[in-house]
């Protein structure tokens, strides 16, 4: 199996869970999409020096062969899962935690 199918495989997976599972409304969220985009900003300067120089390479047959700022098209749909999926699971966890536990943070977040 190569890293394309890997990524894409992971991204669906996530997409599914977030969607169908874990319900978070993620993808509604402003937060998301500025959270999301420095994480990518990063991420494409970190990835792209290391694939830019070579520290990391990718065989030719596992991967598409798109690359954006020297990182293979497959490192940010990984990436994409990682960050989707950490963040779902944030916030769902967050909703489950009991009234009390959330007002105590509060009132701690005040003092």
């Amino acid at each position: 199996m190569t890293y394309t199918v890997l990524a894409l495989f992971a991204v669906a997976i996530t997409i599914f869970l977030e969607s169908n599972v874990l319900k978070t409304g993620l993808f509604q969220r402003t937060s998301f999409y500025i959270a999301y985009s420095i994480v990518i900003f990063f991420q494409l300067i970190t990835n792209g020096y290391l694939t830019g120089t070579e520290i990391v390479t990718y065989g030719e047959n596992a991967i598409m062969g798109i690359r954006i700022v020297n990182a293979p098209l497959e490192d940010l749909l990984f990436g994409f899962s990682l960050v989707v999926l950490t963040m779902s699971v944030w916030l769902k966890l967050e909703r489950l935690a009991p009234k009390e536990t959330k007002q105590k943070q509060d009132e701690r977040q005040l003092t």
